[in-house]
């Protein structure tokens, strides 16, 4: 069946979920010159702050490249309350070394959480923007 209206946006308030690879999982070698680990946690949490300013209720999970282990991190996360929007970011996606570790993600997600929404961000500075495209307010 064919979606013919966009679902409704999530109310203000709604717990997120932000889950990105953490700074140590990166392989710096591929990346722009300049950018190493202590600059992507820099980026990071620049984002994070931007996430708290902009008055949404957040909660950071950063994985390693792990599979088994980043779906432990999740489901300990789920365990522990709900969210009803989850943000994936773009290099657990957009590398295609973590395929497998994406698509256990979205699995996860979708398992312990039937309901939740999920948005993507393209760089840790993008994250309020993902959010806001799901969050109403």
């Amino acid at each position: 069946m064919e979606r013919t209206t966009a679902p409704a946006p999530l109310p203000r308030g709604t717990r997120v979920l932000t889950i990105g690879l953490h700074p140590r999982a990166l392989d710096y070698s591929r990346m722009p010159e300049g950018l190493d680990e202590a600059a992507m946690a820099a980026r990071i949490e620049a984002g994070h702050a931007l996430v708290r300013e902009a008055g949404f209720d957040a909660v950071s999970c950063l994985i390693d490249g792990d599979p088994d282990g980043a779906e432990r991190a999740v489901r300990a996360h789920l365990r522990d309350r709900e969210f009803g929007l989850a943000m994936i970011g773009g290099g657990v996606r957009m590398l295609p070394e973590h395929t497998l570790l994406f698509e256990r993600i979205v699995d996860v997600l979708g398992e312990a959480e039937p309901r939740i929404r999920l948005c993507f961000n393209t760089s840790p500075e993008g994250v309020v923007d993902a959010l806001k495209r799901w969050v109403s307010g």
